[in-house]
């Protein structure tokens, strides 16, 4: 018996189909800025799921940086301008 997934649906079951695998995998790839744009190179799915880590991994280190120089700049800024910025936000 093979250990591949069935590109069928068995009567009754809610498991995911290869086809739709490798779409996930492709609408996946096509999201991330350092393998979404080659259109020629085949990337394996292995790949795309450890870019897309990679890349999640980064984009929470860059929020991380973000609301640290948020919070940096709002504990500087005199009261009124902290009053703007939180409004602003909260937009």
């Amino acid at each position: 018996m093979s250990s591949r997934r069935s590109r069928s649906r068995p009567s009754g079951s809610s498991r995911i189909t290869d086809d739709q695998i490798l779409d996930l995998v492709t609408k996946l790839q096509q999201l991330l800025p350092e393998i979404g744009n080659r259109r020629s190179d085949k990337v394996s799915a292995a790949k795309v799921l450890q870019e897309t880590c990679n890349y999640i991994r980064s984009l929470h280190r860059e929020v991380e940086d973000l609301s640290e120089r948020l919070s940096e700049l709002l504990a500087t800024a005199d009261t009124a301008q902290a009053a703007i910025i939180r409004n602003l936000l909260m937009q």
